[in-house]
């Protein structure tokens, strides 16, 4: 009689073991995803614009990034340098974050170093920079040595590819007083790229003469659980989270990157650092400028 009661306690011992070793192995494996796997594993967003300014051609490959949040240069971040090169960008574009720390920049400036674009490297600042006490023209100092102009709302024209273009960086702090050195600035007959560190701004403003808005900030909620909205995004980013946007009456193309790498918590989930690259070209016959 004792024999079955023996069994059944086997068998019961058995299948809490499976149940708790079950569970542990997946969550370290969920753990190590989101500690190990995702911050390392970069995407290249491949997003194609057709833009009215654009002239029939081969149009303009952008790279834009954001939020590296570097101390040092891990591997993986040389690595990335490499991918970005090999996409053979016309121009670089940087919407801030590039530290956490004061001091801790070298990271980020020898990961710049490793870019190379045809018509430049372009970088405005953001919260990070301020909050680090790095800003303004210590920081362009150090950028332009590793081969990145900063702009702080500021106007850069370019002639690439027989295309006259504008890029126009928005100070972080200053979004009001910047928008309007911007707006001032921008001439219709150019195609206006605008860098704005956050992308929850005075878009309106903007309307009559930005092609193409550029922001980072949001590290699109950086944790995430699929199809659920972020359980967290920073001040300035709402309601945008990462991706694609058409913005004020004009639909104007606002693409919100989802950063490089972490903040506060080295993690990321379901939300895979991102290298963005922008191909604008002319619109086909018929088809509605984006």
């Amino acid at each position: 009689m004792s024999e079955p009661t023996t069994n059944k306690t086997i068998t019961s011992l058995s299948r809490r073991k499976f149940l708790t070793v079950g569970t542990g192995l997946i969550g370290g494996l969920f753990l190590g995803k989101a500690c190990w796997y995702e911050p390392r594993s970069f995407v290249v967003e491949k997003v194609q614009l057709s833009i009215a300014k654009i002239p029939p051609g081969p149009g303009l490959r952008i790279v834009h990034l954001s939020d590296f949040h570097l101390r040092s240069l891990p591997n993986h971040f040389a690595e990335a340098a490499t991918t970005i090169n090999e996409l053979r960008p016309d121009l670089i574009l940087l919407t801030g974050d590039y530290l956490d720390q004061a001091r801790k920049l070298e990271g980020a400036l020898e990961f710049v170093s490793l870019l190379r674009s045809e018509g430049g490297i372009f970088a405005v600042q953001g919260n990070w920079e301020y909050w680090s006490r790095l800003e303004g023209e210590p920081l362009r100092r150090k950028l332009a040595k590793a081969g990145a102009e900063l702009l702080i709302n500021e106007r850069r024209d370019l002639l690439i590819r027989g295309i006259p273009l504008s890029i126009l960086g928005i100070d972080y702090p200053s979004a009001s007083q910047g928008l309007e050195k911007i707006r001032q600035a921008a001439t219709s007959n150019r195609l206006n790229v605008v860098l704005s560190h956050v992308p929850a701004f005075g878009h309106d403003r903007l309307s009559p003469v930005a092609d193409l808005i550029l922001s980072g900030h949001t590290h699109g909620g950086q944790v995430r659980l699929p199809f659920i909205h972020p359980f967290y995004l920073p001040r300035f980013s709402a309601p945008f989270v990462s991706g694609l946007y058409r913005v004020t009456a004009n639909n104007i193309p606002l693409y919100v990157n989802r950063g490089m790498g972490t903040s506060v918590l080295p993690v990321r989930f379901f939300c895979q650092p991102e290298i963005a690259l922008l191909q604008l070209h002319s619109p086909a016959a018929g088809e509605v400028p984006w």
